[in-house]
């Protein structure tokens, strides 16, 4: 079926004819067994769409349907990553790791080191301790890391491997082996919470297991760490930093995982880039940590705040007005003037805004994905003047988050066509596009979907994104991250108003050239 002279991809390799008759024989032999019954099939596909359906998809409680999230270790494997030479360790079984490499492999096109302890059926029964002291040493042994990550998964939840004993026996045993790495621990229960929880679990644990007593600190006025967060877009870590240079030299991010999944061509690196772990040792002595996702670091913030008696604060540097918070608190901290550099990027984003402004302003979207994103991207849409009339966040946190988008959205002189749905799910997402549709929908690769069903336009924006390349190069922060957003979702208004206007002689009076 396959010609060897001339191999072809999936899309035309099943339209050829031979292919065509193995479909046409397979869908006579499903519905001869009463698995099919078109008919009916295209009934309940058109009841799907309606206000009935609705009702009940969004009465749901017992089931999710493609899921606008993750689970949690996902998020402690990108703390793993953010620091130099620090293999993530999974303790659970080899396939939960193999989901975690994939999908991180998938988004951002880079291999993703990590590896698992790979417990097995009698693990489940009689505990992954030494699968734990074997997995250890193993990985000392072939990779020779710094310092080891390790979270865990379901199966070793469930059954309650006790992490802390676990490493301290291990040790133990390893005869020196692993006496001078680093062993950071967090435990991430895969059933509750998302890949943010996981994230905010190994962060706090990480910076709490490195760290001296707040009574052994020694206070460096000039420092200040910036956590980035679950942050999918590499290129706006890069805008950070870069931002931060600015203010000085002592502005450290803590969890930079930003070469570690952009490295150039050549030789390969196990590890590349990350916070030096000296610099991880030392966050407790920081005169204050700025947190760039709220809702990623809330366990962190607390460990922060409460124990280490730091200033703490969070900003979103998404958008206008979320960029000038976090520059200016980066201006208060330092005691610096705005660099003129910075206020040339932001006269550029506002002067681009501008040019944009009548094609943004009134267009309504359906937006999904992780709380902190969305509040970035909602508050970025208000100031376009475009009206985020489905906000869907499946990973929305019990408190506070719902309030937090009620404020941004008070900013619009049409927050009453707003709507906000936590802990909500695509599938629900759908009823809400097909009784109250949208012009547009910004969100990952999982509303693919969704853009099928509904025809309404996807714009890509969000993690993960798998059909489309080099998107998580781009920053979606600061004023440069500010002009990229604008550009995606202006270009891609423009490329439906095309669509809808290149029919010769009946839509083609507005296919102008210029735009």
């Amino acid at each position: 079926m396959q010609d060897v002279e001339n191999i072809v991809n999936g899309q035309k390799l099943f339209l050829k004819p031979e292919y065509q008759e193995v479909l046409k024989n397979k869908k006579q032999f499903e519905g001869s067994a009463g698995a099919v019954a078109p008919e009916k099939v295209a009934e309940i596909a058109e009841w799907t769409k309606s206000w009935e359906y609705r009702e009940k998809n969004l009465a749901r409680e017992a089931i999710t349907v493609n899921p606008a999230k993750a689970c949690q270790p996902l998020g402690a494997v990108m703390v793993g990553l953010g620091f130099e030479n620090t293999m993530p360790y999974v303790h659970g079984s080899h396939g939960c790791v193999a989901y975690f490499r994939t999908y991180f492999t998938r988004h951002f096109k880079e291999p993703t080191p990590c590896v698992s302890d790979s417990m097995s059926e009698s693990a489940a029964v009689f505990g992954g301790l030494a699968n734990m002291k074997d997995g250890l040493r193993n990985c000392n042994a072939l990779y020779k890391p710094e310092m080891i990550a390790v979270s865990t998964t379901c199966m070793a939840e469930v059954i309650g491997d006790d992490l802390n004993a676990f490493i301290t026996g291990a040790r133990e045993e390893a005869e020196g082996e692993l006496d001078n790495i680093e062993i950071p621990y967090a435990h991430t229960p895969s059933f509750v919470g998302s890949h943010i929880t996981g994230y905010d679990n190994m962060m706090k644990s990480t910076l709490e297991q490195l760290n001296p007593t707040k009574a052994e600190r020694v206070l460096d006025e000039e420092r200040i760490n910036i956590i980035p967060g679950f942050e999918p877009y590499l290129g706006s870590l890069r805008e950070i930093k870069n931002i931060s240079k600015m203010f000085g030299d002592k502005i450290i991010m803590i969890g930079d995982h930003e070469e570690q999944w952009d490295t150039g061509a050549g030789e390969y690196k196990l590890y590349a880039g990350g916070t030096k772990i000296a610099d991880a040792k030392t966050a407790i002595n920081a005169k204050a940590t700025i947190s760039l996702q709220k809702y990623s670091t809330v366990s962190t913030a607390k460990t922060i705040k409460n124990k280490w008696k730091q200033d703490y604060v969070t900003c979103n540097p998404i958008g206008l007005s979320g960029t000038d918070a976090f520059v200016m608190k980066l201006a208060e901290l330092t005691g610096k003037e705005v660099p003129s550099e910075l206020k040339n990027q932001r006269a550029r984003l506002v002067d681009a805004m501008q040019d944009s402004y009548p094609y943004m302003h009134g267009k309504k979207f359906a937006i999904w994905g992780d709380p902190d994103f969305l509040l970035g991207l909602v508050s970025f849409l208000v100031e376009m003047g475009s009206i985020p009339t489905h906000i869907v966040c499946h990973n929305a946190p019990r408190k506070g988050w719902k309030e937090d988008m009620e404020a941004i959205l008070e900013k619009s002189n049409r927050a009453d066509e707003c709507n906000i749905w936590p802990n909500k799910d695509l599938w629900a997402l759908r009823s809400l596009l097909f009784t109250e549709p949208v012009d547009f929908m910004i969100g990952n690769v999982y509303g693919k979907e969704l853009y099928r069903d509904t025809k309404i336009p996807l714009i890509r924006i969000g993690f993960p994104i798998f059909d489309r390349h080099h998107l998580h190069r781009y920053s979606m922060s600061g004023y440069e991250g500010g002009i990229n957003l604008l550009t995606w979702i202006t270009n891609g208004i423009l490329d439906q108003l095309d669509e809808e206007t290149k029919n010769i002689a009946e839509t083609d009076y507005f296919f102008d050239a210029v735009r």
